[in-house]
């Protein structure tokens, strides 16, 4: 079996995954290049990058219109505090902290946004240095290389 058809069988087989942050939504735009695609997706009043392979794109059948899910794993989920510029991260949504989970090394820290409740895994050294508590304003930063696509 080709690559490709192996990756599309499974793909039908996936009812879920470990990746904690799912945004629903609406393709709102492909931009297709040489190899990669970015492809842009709506939930809430937000838009989420994702950059894939245009295998997976065609693989997917992504196309304007299409209700897909964009993923990122909570490792991959950067948190800000105060205005975020000057980054090259496309994707940057603002929320509240409504929980964190201090561990001894890592904390995982929950930011709502809108209908979307995101989970970021930081050192615990950077949620203290950022001083996140419940209830603050905080950023959700992913790099669109980060977010995966189902279909």
């Amino acid at each position: 079996m080709r690559g490709g058809n192996c990756l599309a069988s499974l793909n039908s087989k996936i009812k879920m995954i470990s990746a904690r942050n799912k945004m629903k939504g609406e393709v709102i735009n492909v931009n297709k290049g040489a190899v990669n695609g970015i492809v842009k997706v709506k939930f809430g009043s937000n838009t989420v990058s994702a950059t894939i392979s245009l295998e997976a794109i065609k693989e997917l059948g992504i196309t304007e219109g299409k209700e897909v899910t964009a993923v990122a794993k909570a490792t991959d989920v950067m948190v800000g505090v105060g205005e975020i510029k000057g980054i090259s991260a496309r994707n940057i949504f603002k929320g509240e902290v409504v929980k964190i989970n201090e561990g001894a090394v890592n904390s995982i820290v929950n930011i709502k946004v809108e209908d979307t409740l995101f989970s970021a895994t930081i050192s615990k050294e950077a949620a203290e240095e950022l001083k996140l508590a419940e209830g603050k304003e905080a950023s959700v930063i992913i790099k669109a290389t980060s977010v995966m696509i189902m279909a």
